[in-house]
């Protein structure tokens, strides 16, 4: 049988999970809100990524439209949204990461 702390530390255990499902949800709203850019080609083509995982904007600079090599473009395009995919996924990881440190959850 459990003696008089027993509840008092499940409470405020429960308490402390409250708090950071809290703060969890915070820091998603606030994730949501930032954008990171991805680049190629030495800047020749630039895609934003915003924090759902969704490109916003698509920058080309004309130097790089060749008409003959349509292929490079798409190569680049390719390249620089992943290189923005990639900066989101690692700040996303960087930003919820403090919330399972130390907990080894399974995902």
């Amino acid at each position: 049988m459990m003696r008089g702390g027993g509840m008092g530390n499940m409470q405020k255990m429960m308490k402390q999970m409250q708090k950071m499902q809290k703060d969890m949800a915070k820091a998603q709203e606030e994730l949501s809100d930032k954008t990171v850019e991805g680049t190629a080609g030495g800047g020749m083509v630039t895609v934003i990524v915003n924090g759902q995982k969704e490109i916003i904007d698509v920058k080309i600079k004309e130097d790089v439209v060749d008409p003959e090599d349509i292929e490079m473009l798409q190569d680049l395009v390719l390249a620089a949204t992943n290189d923005a995919l990639k900066k989101m996924e690692d700040l996303t990881n960087d930003t919820m990461g403090q919330f399972t440190k130390g907990m080894n959850l399974p995902f």
